[in-house]
C-alpha cells in the first residue's frame, strides 16, 4: 500500500458539530483508512501477549477488566491466574462466600470491584440462566459496569462491534488529532467527541485486533511520559510530533 499524503487535522474543527461534519470529509476517510490498517498491522506485529488474550469466555474478559481499572497491567497477571484457579466461572462466583472472594483479591485494593463483580456474576446465573447478556443497555446496567468495560466484553468476549474510550485511547486520539486544538470546556462534549472518533476509526472487520491495538499502542508507543515518536506509523498526521517538532526551532 502506497503510502497517501495526510495531513494533520485542522484547528477549525473544534467542536462536536464540527467534528460530525469533518468525518464525512475525504481527509478524514483517509485517515481512517490508513489508521485502521496500520495499528492492526502494528499490534499482530508488537502486540502483548496476556493471558485474556487467549481466551473469549466473558467471565474471564470482564474479570480481567474490572481488575485492570486502578492497576497496572503486570500487576494483575498474577491476580487473574489466581482468581480463575479458585472461581473459574460466573456460577462459582454466584455462590463463593464474599470473605473468599475478597482474600483473593487482596493485595489489588478498590474492594468494590469485588463485590460489584460478584454482584454480577449473581444477575447472571440468576436471571440470565448463566448466559452473559449480549444488549448494550443490559450490559451496562450490570454493577460496576461502564461505557468502556461494556464495549471491551462486547468487542472482546462477544465479538460485536464497539468503540473503546478510556485514558490510554484519550491520550493517543488527543494526541495524534487533536493537540493544541481548544475544545469545548464541557467535560460532556469533550468526551462525546473521543467517542465519536473511536467509533468512526473502529473497522468493521478486526475490530478485536483494532482495539487490543489501540490500547498497546497507547501503553508501549505513545506513552505517557516519553512516547517513543520515531517508531509511530502515524507521525506524518500526528498534531503532537508536529508540535514537538516544531518546538526544536524555537
Amino acid at each position: 500500500m502506497a503510502t497517501p499524503t495526510i495531513v494533520p487535522v485542522p484547528t477549525k474543527i473544534n467542536t462536536l458539530d464540527k467534528w460530525n461534519d469533518f468525518i464525512l470529509t475525504p481527509e478524514f476517510k483517509t485517515i481512517q483508512e490508513f489508521f485502521g490498517v496500520h495499528l492492526v498491522r502494528w499490534f499482530n506485529k508488537n502486540g502483548r501477549d496476556l493471558p485474556w488474550r487467549h481466551t473469549r469466555d466473558p467471565y474471564k474478559i470482564l474479570l480481567s477488566e474490572i481488575m485492570l481499572q486502578q492497576t497496572q497491567v503486570d500487576r494483575v497477571i498474577g491476580f487473574f491466574h489466581r482468581f480463575i484457579e479458585q472461581i473459574p466461572d460466573f456460577a462459582t462466583l454466584a455462590i463463593a462466600k464474599e470473605e473468599t472472594v475478597i482474600e483473593l483479591w487482596g493485595g489489588l485494593g478498590y474492594y468494590n470491584r469485588a463485590r460489584n463483580l460478584q454482584k454480577t456474576a449473581q444477575i447472571i446465573t440468576n436471571e440470565y440462566k448463566g448466559q452473559f447478556p449480549t444488549n448494550h443497555s443490559e450490559i451496562l446496567a450490570l454493577p460496576g459496569i461502564g461505557e468502556y468495560t461494556a464495549g471491551a466484553v462486547m468487542s472482546f468476549a462477544l465479538n460485536i462491534r464497539s468503540p473503546l474510550v478510556d485514558t490510554n485511547v484519550e491520550r493517543v486520539y488527543g494526541r495524534l488529532l487533536l493537540q493544541d486544538i481548544k475544545l469545548p470546556i464541557s467535560a460532556a462534549e469533550k468526551s462525546k467527541i473521543f467517542w465519536l472518533i473511536a467509533e468512526q476509526l473502529l473497522p468493521q472487520e478486526e475490530y478485536w485486533e483494532f482495539n487490543q491495538g489501540i490500547m498497546d499502542f497507547g501503553a508501549v508507543l505513545c506513552k505517557l511520559p516519553n512516547p517513543d515518536c520515531n517508531k509511530c506509523p502515524f507521525s506524518s498526521f500526528c498534531r503532537y510530533y508536529h508540535r514537538r517538532s516544531l518546538s526544536r526551532f524555537f
